[in-house]
């Protein structure tokens, strides 16, 4: 498979080729991804709702990051990688956003970084583009500013909003952002950021005017619970199929059935004889104890 890089997923963009992006936080699951074939994985902060069972983002630090970044970087060699900058982990100034930039580039094999924001955030993307990190920049809903908004809505909606909204792609993609992720912003106003910019767009609910598209995992496999946004579509319903798996595990396992012969090794290295011996000179436990 031909290694995905900044270069080759501009030129895609160029040529109007279509891109594909998925989170991704484990190494078995990134081994999958990229066997698949998909151009990027996003280990996102929505680790912190699919994986730690968070109601947001909010709560996942700098170290959880690292920790699941770290497993998928093991596992790709062809599949561009870009990991989340998690809340508070970049507003405070520029310097801690450079740090912890380039800690996610050192400790994970990261090819990207991304942080959420627009004009706000300018000085940090500049600065971490300067020290060589390419940036993927996040508009649109933002779910790090959750609070502001009251809750996970479409942003952009109205000629102020939609104004904002293209401003912040214009503002990021001059301090340096290759890539920005349109999130739940209606369709024409991405297809129009895309026209207008240079970056690669990203939709998540968007439309399919963006470059490409990026689903959480467990949403586009059937694995999460709850509430589903519009924008997700199933493409297996996986979470059933490991129910139906474990709950006939559980059964065999009870009933005696499993494990049967052929899941046992039939050989030993003591005969029956010593094994006999062994059952004698030891005698029997006392369970009641």
């Amino acid at each position: 498979m031909k290694r995905n890089n900044i270069a080759s997923l501009l030129d895609m963009k160029s040529r109007g080729e279509k891109i594909s992006q998925v989170t991704c936080y484990d190494y078995s699951t990134a081994r999958v991804m990229e066997e698949a074939g998909v151009n990027s994985i996003l280990v996102g902060d929505s680790l912190g709702m699919t994986m730690q069972g968070y109601e947001d983002t909010l709560p996942v630090t700098m170290d959880d990051m690292i920790v699941y970044g770290r497993s998928v970087g093991r596992a790709c060699k062809d599949t561009f990688i870009v990991i989340d900058m998690p809340f508070m982990s970049y507003q405070t100034s520029v310097v801690q956003a450079v740090e912890n930039a380039g800690r996610i580039m050192k400790e994970c094999r990261a090819n990207a970084v991304k942080l959420e924001g627009g004009c706000a955030v300018c000085p940090q993307i500049e600065a971490i583009v300067a020290c060589g990190i390419p940036v993927c920049a996040h508009i649109g809903m933002t779910p790090q500013s959750v609070n502001s908004f009251g809750g996970f809505k479409v942003q952009g909606k109205g000629e102020k909003e939609a104004r904002r909204v293209l401003e912040d792609a214009l503002a990021v993609e001059k301090a340096g952002a290759f890539m920005v992720v349109l999130e739940c912003v209606p369709p024409k106003l991405a297809e129009l950021i895309t026209k207008k910019t240079k970056m690669i767009t990203i939709g998540i609910g968007a439309g399919a005017g963006c470059d490409g598209q990026v689903l959480v995992y467990q949403d586009m496999l059937g694995l999460s619970d709850g509430f589903v946004p519009k924008f997700v579509k199933r493409f297996a319903n996986i979470g059933q199929e490991m129910k139906l798996a474990v709950s006939e595990y559980d059964k065999e396992v009870k009933s005696g059935e499993f494990p049967s012969i052929e899941y046992t090794y039939s050989k030993s290295d003591c005969s029956d004889e010593f094994l006999a011996q062994l059952d004698s000179e030891y005698g029997e436990e006392d369970n009641t104890k």
